[in-house]
């Protein structure tokens, strides 16, 4: 069960407040990304093409462990300059995966992990509410209560709640836009005034005349 929120920021501006941070990377394996949003959305991106023609080259499906392979060695290959932290997650033949990926090539493998800015806040959720076997609406909704810790505990998080489920059998469910935990308001007042609301106090008229200077080109010297 993979979740984040949709806010991509530049400094202190909000720049996308509906960024999609869970990236495909193969059938049964999606990556969330924090960091730089160009670095996160175009190395998912390289490693699942790589991983396509592997899957096509050999006739089986993607391992997890290989698409984890293949992104710690391209980011520990740029020493940190690539600012890609990512949360792994997939299912293969060996049963469920979660990695965590930093940007400079470290890895994790636990039960529940955290990357981005809102990481604290998310890990103090699920530190209180995560067990074994947990059902399916059970995980979506402590996945979903920990992305809105992040929320609410961090200027850099924000907006909405993506949640990305991925079942035994390899299907998919996707909950796009899960949660809204700040809906905006609707407007308490029409801001439209009336034409004549405000009084004329003078008006007055002038015709535009266009002016066309026609200029001869001279031929150039030899």
């Amino acid at each position: 069960m993979l979740g984040a929120d949709t806010r991509a920021t530049e400094g202190p501006i909000v720049a996308d407040k509906n960024c999609e941070k869970i990236h495909y990377i193969a059938p049964n394996i999606y990556c969330c990304g924090a960091g730089t949003a160009a670095d996160t959305e175009n190395v998912t991106a390289m490693i699942s093409s790589n991983l396509e023609l592997h899957a096509l080259n050999t006739g089986r499906s993607t391992r997890v462990v290989t698409a984890l392979t293949l992104l710690k060695q391209y980011l520990f290959r740029y020493q940190g300059h690539v600012g890609a932290a990512l949360v792994l997650g997939g299912v293969d033949l060996d049963g469920p995966h979660l990695f965590t990926i930093y940007p400079h090539g470290s890895t994790d493998k636990l039960p529940y992990v955290t990357m981005g800015s809102g990481s604290l806040a998310a890990m103090a959720v699920f530190e209180a509410g995560w067990k074994e076997n947990l059902e399916f609406e059970e995980a979506r909704e402590l996945v979903s209560d920990a992305v809105k810790a992040g929320i609410f505990n961090d200027l850099g998080s924000g907006s909405n709640v993506d949640v990305t489920a991925i079942m035994l059998d390899g299907s998919v469910k996707k909950f796009r836009n899960y949660y809204t935990p700040n809906p905006k308001p609707p407007l308490q007042q029409e801001y439209r005034y009336k034409k004549g609301t405000t009084a004329i106090l003078s008006e007055s008229f002038k015709p535009y005349s266009q002016v066309v200077q026609i200029v001869t080109p001279t031929p150039m010297e030899t």
